[in-house]
């Protein structure tokens, strides 16, 4: 199955507030993750392994940086062109190009809508939305040959999860046989242990009605959303919305301390993703990088003298004899000083980070001693539902 007449569109305008001193200086899909990359490669890469023929990128916040970053490390890959919307020509115009501001948009929808032209233009028949802050390794060429199997007006990535973590999460209600007859953003006290992924095939003609009634509705209508507005309206007016089952790791990086446990739940073993599949595209990686080595994650050589475990060292960070990281993430261009100890932290150049649970208190001796332990971000997978569609 190939994916001959899908367009992608790769979701990439949030702010990343919740990403606290990690976006000071750049979009949250360029922070750095898992000694290799930038959080935006992996879907980029998603696409590029699976033969999607066309990405285009909904963008806005620091969008030049972001630009840049594509052109420079995905612009050639064959069989797939990566499409900057209104600014695809200056966009190629040279390294030093400055893109303008976008019209702000209120939510995922409306960048469906702003984008209209270049998402739906003729030759596609379906839409695969991404999400430019999600960490997996995914062919989607089966999830589309299911779609159109079922003729769906939509298809979904689901997951099973631990029910007590569904609320922070879109919680999907599905039929034995995969149709979804419910999806709600975030629920207060959840019924269904099924969760979206937030990536999903749209066919163009259902996607595009849709959005036609809800922007009828005028600006105060709606959430502008594909969650909270989008696809529960598709499911009430009865569309077909079907369910497809992720089995493998599926992270959403949405806050700082998701962006250090799900890193440090790399380092399990089996690990969730091999090091070959991790995408190369931070600067300094050598030879024979990134790769899980003593328990940690490396972008660089263990500095002699120094102790490291249960750790992730991106290429570009520095270790001074002596020093000492434990359970933490240790960012490009960050420096652990001679003699000191790091614990379940994330250090950055400007400092280090102690992540603190949901509740907002710190635990106690954290960046010194054992953290508590954070509830899970990446769903805990219970055993597969058998009526769920593979």
């Amino acid at each position: 199955m190939t994916l001959d007449g899908v367009r992608g569109g790769l979701l990439a305008g949030g702010l990343g507030e919740r990403m606290g001193p990690l976006t000071a200086t750049v979009c949250k899909p360029l922070v750095p993750y898992a000694a290799s990359c930038r959080l935006v490669d992996f879907s980029v890469a998603n696409a590029v392994r699976s033969g999607l023929p066309e990405l285009v990128l909904l963008s806005q916040h620091r969008e030049s940086d972001l630009v840049r970053h594509l052109i420079a490390h995905w612009d050639e890959s064959p069989g797939t062109r990566l499409h900057f919307g209104p600014h695809d020509t200056l966009a190629r115009s040279g390294p030093g190009a400055i893109l303008p501001a976008r019209p702000a948009e209120r939510g995922t929808a409306d960048a469906l809508l702003a984008n209209a032209e270049y998402l739906f233009a003729p030759g596609a028949r379906d839409l695969l939305i991404q999400h430019a802050d999600h960490v997996y390794v995914f062919d989607y060429a089966p999830m589309l040959a299911a779609h159109r199997a079922a003729d769906a007006d939509c298809t979904i990535g689901v997951q099973r999860i631990e029910r007590r973590w569904v609320h922070l999460f879109g919680m999907v209600e599905a039929d034995p046989d995969g149709r979804v007859r419910a999806l709600v953003e975030k629920p207060a006290r959840p019924t269904s242990d099924l969760v979206f992924t937030a990536f999903c095939v749209f066919r163009i003609a259902a996607l595009r009605e849709v959005l036609a009634t809800l922007a009828g509705r005028g600006e105060a209508g709606w959430q502008h959303d594909i969650s909270r507005d989008v696809l529960p309206a598709m499911i009430a007016r009865g569309d077909r919305v079907t369910a497809y089952r992720v089995a493998d790791h599926w992270a959403d990086i949405g806050t700082v301390e998701r962006y250090r446990d799900e890193q440090l739940r790399l380092l399990d073993r089996p690990h969730p993703i091999p090091a070959e599949l991790l995408p190369r595209t931070l600067a300094g990686l050598g030879e024979g990088f990134p790769r899980y080595a003593d328990g940690s994650l490396l972008g660089i050589g263990t500095p002699p003298g120094t102790r490291v475990e249960g750790s992730v060292l991106h290429p570009g960070c520095s270790l001074e004899p002596g020093a000492t990281v434990l359970r933490s993430v240790v960012l490009p261009g960050a420096t652990v000083a001679a003699g000191s100890t790091v614990r379940d932290a994330i250090v950055t150049p400007s400092g280090i980070l102690t992540p603190t649970p949901p509740g907002g208190t710190t635990p106690p001796g954290a960046g010194t001693a054992p953290a508590r332990p954070e509830p899970p971000s990446e769903p805990v997978r219970t055993p597969h539902d058998p009526a769920l569609p593979p």
